[in-house]
Formats: structure tokens, C-alpha cells, sequence
């Protein structure tokens, strides 16, 4: 199951069929997995985490890989803050309340999701903001003669806009390589490469202990982008040696719309990271306000400015819902729900509408299942008035992203089914 979802037997059987008979056949198939989503849903040690979450139940929702859904302490917890430590202790809340020490804090607990020790990773600003930080930095520490930022050529479109801005500032020169091709693309003038773990579209997970050890080998840093695989899959940052990452952790870390992102930095790179955004917070003396900056020891080297602390408590709330899960049995839970999907979407689909573009291979799956589709745009339109909530990247590919601490066998299972009907129901067009 690579390419097409529809298989030839079934392909052929379904063209000889009468209408009545492939009508029954839809129901044995109904019948069949949905009895097998009950049994695997009952044996799911993550199902009770659901009830964690705000979630309709006539709602199935598989957008999670763009907006994770709100666990349901964080208004409460929000409040608190709001009400007391602003309304109440005000300017005392820096200290009293943990305000200033919140970055790294948060940093620490978001460390065992992707595999680093506490102390290298600092919670703040945007995505795209923490990627600049990180190539610009990464080109300083590569030193003279490596003028050559590599960057993946299938990448997330601001990734390729922050590290243009990057070569432009540091005087590289871009060199748009396509993941797979990396290693061969790697040469003595590479200073970095700037790739993304999991592929935004099509859901491909590629092999970072591979191409960050061709990296190494050739003398550069690697930079990786972990916005689709934080919080879904272990990444072993420490563990396979990344010079730097950035994550955000509105996804599946669950942190809120426009929850601050998060910059990693190798231990052994800290003492020689420069920034070039440094800011009054990550001065080795803040409330001196001098005028020259020295910057402070380790990961805070990555703080710019005044934390956001309002979507910082946020997201440090929403990181309860992690307590006593380990990222090991999420994937294992991700790896099971995608290869049920896929499945089902088999099972229910019409023959020749559809096919993935996510990789069978679980080596190569992140936690999202991407169906190329004729007529994507009106599908997920309908998918999403019937209560299956994806999304669409035009022209042609329907997403589907798998939480698993909220995303059950049944919900698997209904959404391929109502997607099946949906197929049925608009008129077939053509995939280029």
C-alpha cells in the first residue's frame, strides 16, 4: 500500500459487481472494522487520556497536526494567572510567581519529548524567529570557509524564506537540496542544513541519525525543524548528536494558537552560540542594563526579549496531559492508528479516487496520513460539515493528522467511512 489505496483485486472485483452487491459488501467491510476499532479502542492504554481534552463527540478531529485540541484544565488554570498572579501580585508575579525562570522551565519539560537533557532548550518567540536564530548561529559556529547553507527542498515555505534571509545576512549561498539527496549534496564549503523531520504534505519522516551524521562527517551542523514530529514520535536529539532544533508547540505538544516555539542547543555548542538576535534577556546581567552585551551561560543564550507569559503558562499547563506517557508508546499508538486508517480508507474508498502520498514504511511515516484527491478542496469541505475535521493543502491533498492522546480506533475508523461516502457522492475528476 505505497502509492494507490485501491488494490487491483479489489479493483476488479468492484467493476464486475452488481450495485446491490457492492452495496452489501460495504456493510460486511463496515461490520468487520468497526468491531475491530471497539477491540483495539478497549485495549488502548492511552484511550482514558481523551477525556483530558475538549472534544465534541459527534466530532472527529484530525487536524491536530495544525492546531492541537484544548486540554480542559487550561482555562482554569489560565484564570489563576489572569485573575492572581497579574490582577493580584502584578510585577511580583516575575519572581514570585516563577514569570522570569518560565522559558527554561518550560524547556525542561517539553526536554524528555524529544530526547534532550534539561538545560538545552528555551521556550519563546515563533517558530521562524527560533529557525533564524538557529542558522544564523550555526553558519558562525561552521567558521570561515563554509559558505553554503543547504536547505530542504521540500521544506515548510518559511523555513526556505528565514534561511534565504539568513544566507543574505552571513553572506552564504542557498543550495535547495531534496532530503533523500543530502548526503551527496554535502561538501568542505557546507556550513549548514536546515531540514525538516516529518514533511508538512506528505507526512514523510526522514532520517535524522542518518543525515546528521553525513553532516557531521562533512564537517557542518545540522538544524532540524521538528514542528510535525515533536510530541508524535521520539526523536533522540542528545541521543544522534543535533547541533540545533526548533519545534512549535501548537501541534501535538497541545500549547494553544500561537503557543511560543522552542529552540534546542547542543551542550557542546552553547558557550560558542551567537545569536543574532541577542537580546536584554539573554544578557549574562539583565537588570544591569549596560549597554554592552554579555551573553548569560547555556541555553538562555536563546532569549530575545520579555517572555509572552500569558500563551508561556498556557503551554507549560497544557504539557499536564503528559504526565506518566512516554513518547515511545504514542508512536506505537501513532504507527497503529495510521496503519488502520490506511486500511479502512482501502476498505471504503472507491477504487481509483484516491492515493497516499504517506510512505507504508513506518521507518518513513510521521503521525499524518496525506490523500491525494481530484476533488480535495470540495471533499474536505464536505468531510468537515459531516464532522471529520482535516485540512486541505491545495491543490489536490487531503491531510489527516493523528493525535494519539485523543484520537481513538472509532474515530479512525468513522472517518474513513464517512470519507468513503463523501467519494460517493461527488463526481469523479481526474488526478493529474
Amino acid at each position: 500500500m505505497s502509492e494507490s489505496l485501491a488494490a487491483q483485486d479489489k479493483s476488479s472485483v468492484a467493476q464486475t459487481e452488481s450495485p446491490a452487491a457492492q452495496a452489501e459488501s460495504l456493510v460486511v467491510q463496515a461490520r468487520s472494522l468497526t468491531a475491530r476499532a471497539v477491540a483495539l479502542d478497549a485495549a488502548d492504554e492511552l484511550a482514558g487520556r481523551r477525556e483530558l481534552f475538549v472534544l465534541e463527540d459527534d466530532v472527529v478531529y484530525l487536524d491536530g497536526n495544525s492546531l492541537g485540541a484544548l486540554p480542559r484544565h487550561v482555562p482554569e488554570r489560565l484564570q489563576e494567572v489572569i485573575a492572581r498572579q497579574w490582577g493580584e501580585l502584578r510585577i511580583r508575579s516575575w519572581t514570585e510567581s516563577g514569570w522570569w525562570e518560565a522559558p527554561e522551565r518550560i524547556g525542561d519539560r517539553i526536554a524528555p519529548l524529544v530526547g534532550a537533557a534539561p538545560g538545552r532548550i528555551v521556550v519563546g518567540d515563533s517558530t521562524s524567529v527560533n529557525v533564524f536564530k538557529a542558522v544564523v548561529a550555526a553558519v558562525r559556529l561552521a567558521g570561515p570557509g563554509r559558505d553554503e547553507i543547504l536547505v530542504d527542498a521540500t521544506t515548510f515555505p518559511t523555513d526556505g524564506y528565514i534561511a534565504r534571509s539568513a544566507a543574505r545576512m552571513t553572506g552564504s549561498r542557498i543550495v535547495p537540496v531534496a532530503p533523500e539527496e543530502l548526503p551527496g549534496a554535502l561538501g568542505p564549503r557546507t556550513a549548514v542544513v536546515l531540514v525538516n523531520h516529518v514533511d508538512f504534505r506528505t507526512g514523510r519522516l526522514h532520517d535524522l541519525p542518518g543525515i546528521t551524521e553525513a553532516v557531521h562527517q562533512a564537517g557542518a551542523l545540522a538544524v532540524w525543524d521538528l514542528c510535525h514530529s515533536a510530541g508524535a514520535l521520539p526523536v533522540g536529539l542528545d541521543a544522534h548528536g543535533v547541533d540545533l532544533a526548533v519545534g512549535c508547540t501548537y501541534k501535538y505538544l497541545n500549547g494553544g494558537p500561537g503557543a511560543p516555539a522552542f529552540l534546542y542547543v547542543a551542550e557542546r555548542h552553547q558557550d560558542r552560540f551567537d545569536s543574532p538576535l541577542p537580546g536584554w534577556t539573554s544578557h549574562a546581567d539583565p537588570f544591569a542594563m549596560t549597554q554592552d552585551f554579555a551573553a548569560a551561560e547555556g541555553a538562555v543564550r536563546g532569549r530575545v526579549g520579555t517572555p509572552d507569559i500569558l500563551s508561556m503558562l498556557a503551554l507549560e499547563a497544557a504539557l499536564d496531559v503528559w504526565s506518566g506517557v512516554t513518547v515511545e508508546a504514542v508512536r506505537e499508538k501513532s504507527l497503529a492508528l495510521t496503519d488502520f486508517f490506511l486500511e479502512c480508507v482501502t476498505a471504503y474508498a472507491p477504487p481509483g479516487r484516491i492515493a497516499s502520498l504517506t510512505p507504508a514504511a513506518h521507518a518513513e511515516r510521521g503521525s499524518q496520513v496525506a490523500l491525494r484527491c481530484a476533488e480535495a478542496p470540495v471533499v474536505m469541505e464536505t468531510l468537515i460539515a459531516q464532522g471529520i475535521v482535516g485540512d486541505l493543502r491545495r491543490p489536490d491533498v487531503l491531510r489527516f493528522g493523528f493525535t494519539p492522546l485523543y484520537v481513538g480506533f472509532a474515530d479512525t475508523e468513522r472517518a474513513a467511512r464517512v470519507l468513503g461516502e463523501v467519494l460517493r457522492e461527488v463526481p469523479a475528476g481526474q488526478l493529474a
